[in-house]
């Protein structure tokens, strides 16, 4: 996982990085605490109706997202997650944080993530 400041590279600026490399970008808007953190992502990802907005749900979402991609040959996507400042500070940042790099390890090249923070 890969981390910026919105000071160094923009949300645009990004997301043209990964279209030229060939991948495809889903931009995570940011959120100020965990349940909104997680029902974005969900939102983002198109987790299933039965998504249970908790860690645990988001990292089974998140390596059933992954299959998806090597599955139905969809060209691997980079998640750009805007971090909100407020939540930086939130302890659930970091687990969130190791469930990001636990689906990239999952997922192998289809799946990058970069955390923007703002």
């Amino acid at each position: 996982m890969k981390i910026y400041s919105a000071d160094t590279w923009s949300i645009e600026e990004l997301q043209e990085m990964v279209a030229d490399a060939g991948r495809r970008s889903l931009v995570v808007p940011p959120a100020d605490h965990k349940k909104a953190v997680l029902e974005v992502f969900g939102e983002v990802l198109d987790f299933p109706e039965h998504y249970g907005v908790d860690l645990d749900a988001l990292n089974d979402s998140l390596h059933d997202f992954a299959d998806s991609i090597t599955e139905n040959g969809h060209p691997a996507v980079t998640v750009l997650w805007q971090v909100a400042a407020p939540f930086r500070g939130d302890r659930s940042f970091g687990i969130i944080c190791e469930i990001l790099q636990d689906a990239e390890s999952y997922a192998g090249d289809q799946l990058a993530v970069t955390a923007v923070l703002l």
